[in-house]
């Protein structure tokens, strides 16, 4: 019998199972290759102290990073790549590099640092599945990890005024979502009708784009006119998340 998977992270909300991007690309590829994960929902009973999840726990490993946590699940046998030619592999780590450093950035601005965005929805949000006197310090902490992450990505030093690459990021993150759009053409999934590991970064770095409702809605706006990007988010949350949605 195999040992347990648990995986603690961020729930969800606005039909979504988990509204976190990180959280979302392990829970989704999980659901694709079959890996049988016991999901902890962080509440406000948690013990963590840091944001840092996901988290995977099996009896002998505690394995953080999406990254690190698909290449363990692979390891255990649960592969949803083993279809893939190698050209497809190789375009799929080009393809997570490119969201990484292309859309990312926007996501955690459009959610972290948009202040409108920060304390109307994100900041509630996750206070609200915090532990008290946590909450009042971890939000704002996660806040500035994403401001550092984006500088960071964008090759800046953290001393740079956002507002110098605000607008760069955006023009990037429009520019990879117009990309990923005309990759997908009219496929159900990124590598035809088989999901993949490129799919479930896609999926957890579009959806909760595509769902959550900001009152800023640069980056959401024309992610909504990509009627082929939409649809994938929702044909994935329908075919594998169905009977486990929750709601904010």
């Amino acid at each position: 019998m195999a040992a347990p998977l648990e995986l603690s992270c961020w729930g969800g909300g606005w039909g979504l199972p988990s509204v976190h991007s990180e959280s979302l690309v392990v829970m989704a590829y999980a659901k694709f290759s079959g890996a049988p994960l016991k999901v902890n929902v962080i509440d406000n009973t948690w013990r963590g102290s840091r944001g840092d999840v996901p988290i995977l726990t099996t009896e002998n490993n505690i394995v953080s990073q999406p990254a690190k946590i698909l290449n363990f699940l692979r390891k255990q046998k649960y592969n949803a790549d083993y279809e893939l030619s190698a050209k497809q592999g190789a375009d799929t780590l080009a393809y997570i590099a490119l969201l990484e450093e292309k859309l990312l950035p926007a996501v955690l601005h459009t959610f972290w640092v948009e202040s409108e965005n920060y304390f109307t929805v994100t900041k509630p949000w996750f206070a609200s599945r915090i532990p008290f006197p946590l909450s009042l310090i971890l939000p704002g902490r996660m806040s500035k990890g994403a401001l550092t992450r984006i500088l960071l990505t964008r090759g800046q030093p953290p001393l740079y005024h956002l507002r110098e690459v605000e607008a760069q990021i955006y023009r990037d993150a429009k520019e990879c979502l117009n990309l990923l759009s005309n990759r997908l053409g009219t496929s159900q999934f990124f590598f035809g009708d088989t999901p993949s590991t490129l799919d479930a970064y896609v999926f957890g770095f579009l959806a909760p784009l595509y769902k959550v409702r900001f009152p800023k809605v640069q980056l959401q706006e024309h992610l909504k006119q990509l009627s082929n990007l939409c649809r994938f988010c929702d044909d994935i949350l329908n075919s594998y998340f169905r009977l486990s949605l929750g709601d904010g």
